[in-house]
């Protein structure tokens, strides 16, 4: 097995499973530019999207209590999800998915550059189930279209003065969801031949060490600190897929 190998895999899966043991989200975008370097696109982002479920699960069980307590917030988002999928399946051959990937960048790139510096953080207080829904709709939409289901709800809850507990719970149990139903269309894809199960035995240990850390991590800093944290993750987000798309697309 070659060194490269082994080498882009771990670096992959400390990338990935550090982000999402820290925020719930952004795992493929920190680990598909190292696991596009020795795997086709199609077992690359099965594995990254395994790595999210199976790191992911660590999260849950961190905010499982929040979880309990916002079960109709959390609904509100991720039911809307779900039907948004296979939408954006759908939508794969009327759609420019290259375009719409450097849209997406470049309006994380704005949006985190502008207000990850601010001394004052950006509020939404009130209460606003519709654009919720919406929020959870189109990002579905995308995790179908694009694979960026996690990308607008990251945005839309780093506007929120929430506790990062509560922020925590709903970005985990959406983007758990959402890349399960992917993990499933790529096993009928043929997503994960034997080339991915001997990158899933090497990954997805690192990755959940890792994740380990990134938990770690996200006990040490206070609400604020975390949102903060969650508007500079847009910008790294918004780079991160600029780079991929301009480089492994």
């Amino acid at each position: 097995m070659p060194l490269d190998f082994i080498l882009y895999l771990v670096l992959g899966a400390l990338a990935g499973g550090f982000i999402n043991g820290f925020a719930g989200t952004g795992t493929a975008i920190f680990s598909l530019g190292f696991f596009l370097l020795v795997l086709d696109p199609l077992p690359a982002v099965g594995l990254a999207a395994l790595m999210a479920v199976m790191s992911g699960i660590q999260g849950l069980v961190e905010v499982r209590a929040e979880i309990r307590q916002n079960i109709p917030l959390i609904q509100r988002f991720l039911f809307p999800g779900v039907i948004g999928v296979p939408i954006g399946v759908a939508l794969l051959g009327l759609v420019d998915a290259s375009l719409l990937r450097l849209l997406v960048a470049v309006m994380l790139i704005v949006f985190g550059g502008y207000f990850g510096f601010r001394s004052r953080l950006p509020k939404i207080t009130s209460v606003r189930p519709a654009a919720d829904v919406a929020v959870g709709f189109v990002g579905g939409v995308l995790g179908g279209l694009a694979s960026l289901s996690g990308m607008l709800p990251t945005l839309w809850l780093a506007m929120r003065p929430w506790p990062k507990a509560q922020t925590r719970a709903l970005l985990q149990s959406y983007n758990f969801v959402l890349l399960g139903m992917t993990i499933v269309l790529l096993v009928f894809r043929g997503a994960y031949n034997k080339t991915t199960l001997t990158a899933i035995l090497i990954a997805i240990p690192v990755g959940l060490l890792a994740a380990q850390l990134g938990i770690r991590v996200f006990r040490r800093v206070s609400d604020d600190q975390f949102r903060r944290l969650l508007i500079l993750l847009c910008l790294l987000l918004g780079v991160g897929l600029l780079v991929r798309q301009l480089i492994f697309e």
